[in-house]
């Protein structure tokens, strides 16, 4: 068979291919770094690690001198606030005693007095149990309108308290406070016992407007009526029907006894209370039934005291009330008498201190309402 050119010289290649010796892939040199470039590399490697270090020092610096300032920035902060509140804090206190004073807090003499006619009025409503709810609101009630009444009289009196020996200390006649805001802590209170009488009944919160008109006008009756005592028998009285109203959810004659006897007690106590202060309110031109009484005061605090015993005996029958009850009556005509022998030389001291000792008297009175309805 003929042989081609093209096919003898593609075998004569591939014999080639199979005798020459096989050889791998070529592999690249390594280049060789000259002693110079690498000296130069480790230098630069040296002070990048170098500015490294330095920034970390820095940074750090930063934040150690950043966290310094903010301490002393917090430091004069705390200090600023320490400073306001030392300055602010006896400040704020010696107003709050200003307060206290103004609403005779650290009297509670006039808070009793008005405090044991409404017990006697809840004790009767209610035959010895009255609700809880009801006990408080009138309680709390008692302090929250005495100390309501006490800053109106300091006002209306305000430019007559500064003559008189027994009450020229007092915040508004001091000067301590001024008229604006007297009349500021007089509304808050007002607003305090209106928001208790809210939780009561109709009947009750109708008789509270009685209340508000009563407690605002009386301190000014002693400038216009020799009888400014029987008108705060009727100021404190009426918690007796708010009272009564407010457990009862009514108004019965018996409430109307209790009330009328809380007037003649309220005229006997405060007319001692006026004997007192009566050289003083002669000069001044003040009016009282101490000053009405003249030399009778003695006489007539006996007979409204009677009076008063008269009534709520009476008041025992009605209701029908264990013998205890009376021997409370006992008991209250005793401190009576013992009144009489303190107010026998009409001394100022004397005279206050049988003023005070009518706590006692409303006290023994509810001490046998209360076992009445124990034993009853």
């Amino acid at each position: 068979m003929a042989v081609t050119a093209p096919n003898f010289v593609a075998r004569m290649r591939t014999a080639a291919a199979r005798l020459a010796p096989r050889r791998g892939p070529r592999k690249p040199r390594p280049k060789k770094i000259k002693p110079a470039r690498e000296s130069r590399m480790r230098v630069l490697i040296l002070a990048l690690r170098i500015r490294l270090r330095i920034a970390r020092q820095e940074t750090a610096a930063g934040l150690s001198s950043a966290a310094h300032g903010i301490g002393a920035l917090f430091t004069a902060a705390a200090a600023a606030v320490g400073t306001q509140l030392s300055t602010a804090l006896p400040a704020v206190a010696t107003r709050l005693g200003i307060y206290w004073r103004l609403m005779r807090m650290h009297k509670p003499i006039g808070a009793f007095l008005l405090l044991w006619p409404t017990l006697w009025a809840l004790w009767i409503a209610s035959a010895g149990q009255p609700d809880p709810r009801i006990f408080v609101i009138f309680v709390t009630g008692v302090f929250v309108m005495r100390s309501a009444g006490c800053v109106m009289n300091d006002i209306a009196d305000r430019k007559f308290d500064p003559h008189v020996k027994r009450t020229r200390e007092r915040p508004l006649a001091a000067g301590e406070i001024g008229v604006a805001e007297a009349l500021a802590l007089f509304c808050v209170l007002i607003a305090v016992a209106f928001a208790l009488v809210l939780a009561t009944n109709r009947l009750t919160v109708l008789l509270a407007f009685v209340g508000v008109a009563l407690a605002v006008s009386y301190p000014f009756m002693k400038r216009y009526t020799w009888l400014p005592q029987p008108y705060l028998g009727m100021a404190f009285g009426w918690a007796i029907p708010m009272a009564y109203a407010a457990q009862a959810n009514a108004l019965p004659p018996v409430v109307w006894m209790l009330f009328i006897a809380n007037i003649f007690w309220a005229t006997a106590y405060d007319t001692v209370y006026a004997m007192v202060d009566r050289d003083d309110d002669l000069k001044i031109g003040v009016k009282s039934t101490a000053i009405l009484f003249g030399d009778n005061d003695r006489l007539m605090v006996a007979i409204l005291h009677a009076v008063v015993l008269l009534d709520l005996a009476l008041v025992g029958r009605q209701m029908h009330l264990h013998a205890a009850f009376y021997w409370g009556l006992v008991a209250a005509a005793a401190f009576a008498v013992y009144e009489q022998w303190l107010i026998r030389k009409r001394r100022r001291e004397a005279c206050f201190a049988a003023f005070m000792n009518n706590n006692w008297f409303g006290g023994a009175i509810f001490v046998g309402l209360a076992l009445s309805y124990i034993f009853g």
